[in-house]
């Protein structure tokens, strides 16, 4: 690798769909010279979802059709879908006959040595002495780099077409037989690039030793993303979203009514992302922050905005910069013979542990235990199955609720609790919990689920709409 005063930029899938319409704009960028940036690519929009199930639905994909598949029908249908919707995909971005022709064998070849691959398996199988879970893992992680692989190998060929010294840095270990480290791969797949010379466009997906999707599973582009940042010594990381990082949501409070964060810390990306509106995975921010690398969020269609810069720096002085919400279920335990005795919440957090059931915050007193989680309610209901044989005379309850927090890299001083539970009730929504942890950077009101969006508009409203025309009255007097 040759090193320079680089930056390392993400694209998500569904600006990814559209990379034809930032040809210009971002990758080559107005200036003469389009190098010294590194672009680390997912796959086109919808494709990771035909690979292996729907994000959000849940509707299953090759990857969810081959591990319950008796006959075989159905994933092969499936791995035929994902081969049309790449051709469609990459005919949006391409132009040119040839280009279009190089990446139609390259799904051609791609598609079909995973269908071998599946079917070797599966014969494989069919003796008792091997089991098709052992290896589920590892078909889902060969699903996955195909998405990367074909993206980044398109957007190649048309920077290529473009007159660009772009290069294709495969990361996706495909037919390759040896067994690397994630930062082994990283640096075998930069070790002759030259990034004053060369424009790297890089697959989200990396195989490596350590099974990127056994630990982050879908979150592992940001987590290669972060990796090549560091390894590389990136001056700045940079994630291109088709959205600038606002202080809510648009759609709800209005675009007259958000502002730009404009520059924010790593520690309020955290709760965004413990919130399920992740700036970054909250593992690749932990990596760009030991190294010391600053992060910023930007619009891809809006290329000469500077987005938000998210790194260590304190506040000069207290604002809130967001208002968010998220549906939580609050279980709560209460037994009365739980003061002074230890043990209980450890014994909670194994079974939510194991039933793999994400914790977003949680409250105590002398008797009850309540954790507010994010998961669906049959998972939930298979924890309260295993907390009532674990305590056989505790109460367990289960209610909807919603929890929306107010957070700012400084909070001193605004009286945020106090603002907020005024204006719930001024907007009539009944607050039944409110937890600020003092020195942090949120704080959370949780009232019923359907109020969720009421709240956020009030609380937006109260803290930052008010707030930026109160801070406005006095430069204008100044």
């Amino acid at each position: 690798m040759t090193f320079a005063n680089h930056t390392v930029e993400k694209i998500g899938g569904t600006s990814m769909s559209k990379v034809h319409e930032l040809r210009d704009s971002l990758l080559i960028g107005d200036s003469e010279n389009p190098y010294g940036r590194v672009f680390v690519v997912s796959a086109f929009g919808g494709i990771t979802n035909l690979l292996l199930e729907h994000k959000k639905s849940g509707q299953p994909g090759v990857y969810a059709l081959f591990s319950n598949d008796d006959n075989a029908h159905g994933w092969l249908d499936a791995l035929s879908d994902v081969a049309q919707a790449m051709r469609e995909a990459h005919n949006v971005v391409l132009d040119h006959p040839a280009d279009v022709h190089a990446a139609d064998e390259f799904v051609r070849e791609r598609i079909e040595g995973a269908r071998s691959c599946l079917f070797d398996l599966q014969r494989l199988c069919s003796y008792g002495h091997f089991r098709l879970s052992d290896h589920m893992m590892d078909i889902r992680e060969l699903l996955s780099g195909l998405g990367e692989s074909h993206s980044a190998y398109v957007t190649t060929l048309m920077l290529q077409r473009a007159g660009v010294n772009a290069r294709c840095v495969d990361l996706s270990g495909w037919r390759d037989e040896s067994e690397l480290t994630l930062e082994e791969r990283i640096k075998a797949g930069f070790d002759q690039v030259d990034f004053a010379t060369e424009l790297p466009i890089v697959t989200g997906y990396a195989q490596c030793t350590e099974g990127l999707m056994r630990e982050f599973d879908r979150g592992y582009s940001e987590v290669t993303f972060a990796n090549i940042a560091a390894l590389t010594r990136a001056h700045e990381a940079i994630i291109h979203k088709e959205f600038h990082l606002s202080s809510a949501d648009p759609k709800l409070v209005g675009e007259d009514a958000v502002r730009k964060l404009g520059h924010t810390n790593y520690d309020v990306a955290d709760q965004l992302s413990n919130l399920g509106m992740e700036a970054i995975h909250p593992k690749a921010a932990k990596i760009l922050r030991k190294a010391g690398i600053s992060l910023r969020v930007a619009n891809a269609f809006e290329p000469k905005d500077p987005g938000t810069l998210i790194d260590e720096e304190a506040a000069e002085t207290a604002s809130v910069d967001i208002v968010t919400g998220l549906g939580v279920v609050a279980l709560e335990v209460f037994e009365q013979d739980m003061v002074g005795v230890k043990g209980y919440d450890q014994q909670i957090l194994e079974v939510l542990a194991r039933h793999k059931v994400r914790i977003v915050s949680k409250g105590s007193n002398a008797n009850t235990i309540t954790h507010y989680l994010d998961a669906p309610l049959k998972a939930i209901r298979r924890v309260e199955r295993d907390l009532v044989k674990a305590f056989p005379n505790a109460q367990i309850r289960i209610n909807r609720l919603a929890l929306v927090s107010v957070i700012g890299r400084s909070l001193d001083g605004l009286e945020v609790t106090e603002r907020g539970l005024v204006a719930l009730r001024e907007g009539g929504v009944k607050c039944l919990a409110v937890q600020h942890v003092p020195g942090s950077v949120d704080v959370q009101f949780l009232m019923a689920a359907e109020s969720e969006d009421t709240a956020t508009t009030l609380l937006h409203r109260a803290l930052v709409e008010d707030q930026s025309e109160a801070a406005g009255k006095q430069l204008q007097a100044a």
